[in-house]
């Protein structure tokens, strides 16, 4: 019994650094885990050696193991409709993904968009407001936060996840801001 408790205290401590998505080992502002997905240096803040951590020039968009001087990498938002969600990418790496609520009855088209412009509280032609709008395909549907009708009520909040709208992607509090801040206008958008 005695050994059996030993080798589960080793067996704990010895498991894989990994396990905690949050250990960033070199300080860098980048995880571990993400370090490995851009091909960083796990043990080394500053990876292409250009003065800048890993952490801001990801953050900035920028190749942190390019030693091409200020490399950009490629951003793009992806649509799943049958799966309602949004994932957003730095290169080929998913930062992250988020539910939707997409248009009924098929009324999301399909295709690659760029983001046309960007309005911090748009209004809609159905009489209310579409928060942290990112307007696709001639301005005519986009990816902006839950409605918000005239008098503060928040329309769609159990909606997530099911298609609802007449053919924007909507995006719960919270995720709306975040994709809308991190989004430039020319972004490519891909719905399928």
């Amino acid at each position: 019994m005695k050994i059996l408790a030993i080798v589960s205290i080793i067996f704990f401590l010895a498991r894989p650094a990994l396990a905690d998505v949050n250990l960033d080992s070199d300080h860098d502002g980048l995880t571990d885990e993400m370090e490995i997905k851009f091909k960083t240096d796990i043990n080394k803040p500053d990876t292409d050696g250009d003065g800048y951590a890993d952490g801001l020039e990801i953050a900035h968009s920028y190749d942190p193991a390019s030693k091409i001087k200020r490399a950009k990498l490629l951003k793009k938002i992806q649509i799943d409709l049958k799966q309602q969600k949004l994932s957003y990418f730095l290169s080929r790496v998913k930062l992250g993904e988020f539910p939707i609520s997409s248009g009924k009855n098929g009324a999301t088209p399909k295709g690659i968009f760029n983001i046309l412009n960007k309005q911090p509280k748009a209004w809609s032609p159905y009489g209310l407001w579409m928060p942290y709008w990112l307007g696709l395909g001639r301005g005519k549907f986009g990816i902006h936060e839950l409605p918000l009708w005239p008098n503060g009520r928040r329309e769609g909040q159990n909606h997530l996840g099911h298609p609802v709208s007449h053919g924007c992607i909507r995006l719960g509090i919270g995720p709306a801001k975040l994709i809308y801040d991190w989004a430039e206008k020319g972004l490519p958008v891909e719905i399928k």
